[in-house]
């Protein structure tokens, strides 16, 4: 029996890529939040400050809110 080798997807289109809901979409959603709503929620904004310098928050949440962001890079963020 030949032996099969190379890349057998050669030549064929890439398969759609599938789109990943971010920590702050799942955070949302378990709290049965809405875009609307998200501004009036006690509960994501806590989640939001805690999470502020690690996870993807929507600027203009934290513009209504006053949050700021530490941004760091390289050997200044120790």
């Amino acid at each position: 029996m030949p032996r099969h080798r190379g890349n057998p997807n050669w030549g064929r289109p890439m398969p759609p890529y599938q789109c990943v809901a971010t920590e702050f979409e799942i955070a949302a959603k378990h709290l049965h939040l809405t875009p609307g709503n998200y501004a009036s929620s006690v509960q994501l904004r806590r989640w939001c400050e805690r999470n502020k310098n690690r996870r993807y928050i929507p600027e203009w949440l934290l513009k209504e809110w006053g949050i700021l962001v530490e941004v760091h890079y390289g050997f200044d963020a120790a």
